[in-house]
């Protein structure tokens, strides 16, 4: 397909945007879930991990829910990073029962648990069968996301990332059908986050919205929503992402810096469903693509990863995106007027680099714990992500990831 960036097109006009049927955000609003599972069905499933299990919220949901007369199942053994194993073992603990609606209660791995379950149950078979995109039939059981933390924007994703321990990596299942049918986004519950997982969520919702702003930009054909689930920058998209990234530039170092504050943990939240919008339409790119080998190899947290990555890949795009980094400078409250495009965009830069060093993130892929010699391997494996890969705004091949990479470790934050 056609790049429209490189053929000097603007199509102001296409977008795409695959959303949740119904969106509450709010302090309190996680008290709404009762409510939208009852019209659905008798029976509720809740996904969450065993920290959250034990949790006084998960016991004050729990009961809202019976208090509407629904049976609820809770399974709390859900893992980090998603092993498929233990997607299946949920899955065989609930044969011969019915399951109406499904909750997914936590971060991100317990609501795209939430997901995969909603398709193995509607479908049968392997997380494997789902692999890709556009593979799950059709529709599937609904479900209600309510995050716990402000990053990974799962609660508005059509996609559910596990790890395959057969394949020694991360896969993703990427359909409009798995998109939840709700998402309670209430701050309230993110309030407890320890100051580190702020940083790392907040740097995710960061890259979502910096890297599907910044996106390629396809010809919009008739067939383009139909062909991919990253459609690529689009105007649908833009207007959030702007709106996302203006409400990180406020409040994540304020959320990261001065955790009880209830207006800035409310910003993240909003931010960071923004941001799971955004990539789930327009879609992400380099940063998220080489984030997977480095994650797999370092075991660091990925909104670390790919936060340290983004000033190293939006200097390798710069060239290509210069119009969106001046409009990044501007909602990251760079002032910019009387400034040639050239150094608003550089001011772009600059804004974006402030964002990440506030939160404390390390800044080069040696401090992670990367050495020299993983280099080529790292750049290598992160053009197994083609769909990332081909969303850059510039080609990417095996020498342009292998400079980002290169840059990342040894610190060259050059701007070219």
């Amino acid at each position: 397909m056609s790049c429209a960036h490189a053929a000097g097109i603007r199509p102001t006009t296409f977008g795409v945007l695959r959303l949740p049927r119904n969106i509450v955000v709010g302090a309190q609003q996680r008290f709404a879930v009762a409510d939208i599972a009852a019209e659905m069905g008798s029976s509720v499933l809740i996904c969450t991990d065993p920290r959250l299990a034990a949790s006084e919220e998960l016991q004050a949901l729990v009961r809202t829910l019976e208090d509407r007369n629904l049976s609820v199942r809770v399974f709390g053994e859900t893992e980090a990073e998603l092993p498929t194993p233990g997607i299946m073992a949920c899955v065989d603990e609930l044969k011969g029962q019915d399951i109406d609606v499904i909750i997914g209660f936590g971060g991100g791995s317990c609501m795209d648990m939430a997901k995969v379950v909603s398709v193995l149950l509607t479908y049968g078979g392997q997380p494997s069968d789902y692999y890709g995109e556009f593979a799950v039939p059709g529709p599937v059981k609904p479900v209600i996301a309510l995050p716990t933390t402000a990053g990974t924007g799962s609660e508005a994703t059509a996609i559910a990332v596990v790890s395959d321990p057969g394949l020694g990596m991360k896969m993703g299942i990427s359909s409009p059908h798995i998109i939840p049918f709700a998402s309670v986004c209430d701050p309230e519950l993110t309030y407890s986050c320890p100051p580190s997982l702020t940083a790392a969520t907040g740097a995710d919702t960061f890259v979502h919205l910096v890297e599907s702003f910044t996106a390629i930009t396809r010809e919009p054909t008739p067939t383009l929503a139909k062909e991919r689930v990253f459609v690529g920058k689009n105007v649908l998209s833009d207007s959030l992402a702007l709106d996302g990234i203006r409400l990180v530039g406020r409040s994540l170092a304020t959320a990261y810096k001065d955790p009880g504050n209830t207006e800035a943990r409310a910003d993240m939240m909003l931010a960071a469903l923004y941001g799971g919008i955004v990539l789930s339409n327009a879609g992400t790119a380099a940063a998220h693509a080489i984030q997977y080998p480095v994650g797999a190899l370092t075991h660091t947290p990925h909104g670390v990863g790919v936060g340290l990555l983004l000033p190293y890949v939006v200097r390798h795009n710069f060239s290509a995106i210069i119009p969106q980094l001046g409009q990044i400078a501007e909602a990251l409250g760079r002032d910019t007027k009387g400034m040639d495009a050239t150094n608003s965009a550089i001011a772009g830069v600059e804004a974006i680099d402030e964002i990440i060093a506030a939160i404390e993130l390390p800044s080069t892929l040696e401090e992670l714990g990367v050495k020299e010699s993983d280099l080529d391997r790292i750049a290598s494996l992160s053009l197994n992500s083609k769909r990332l890969i081909d969303n850059n705004p510039v080609p990417l091949d095996l020498d342009a990831v292998s400079s980002i990479v290169q840059a990342a470790f040894a610190g060259d934050r050059t701007i070219r």
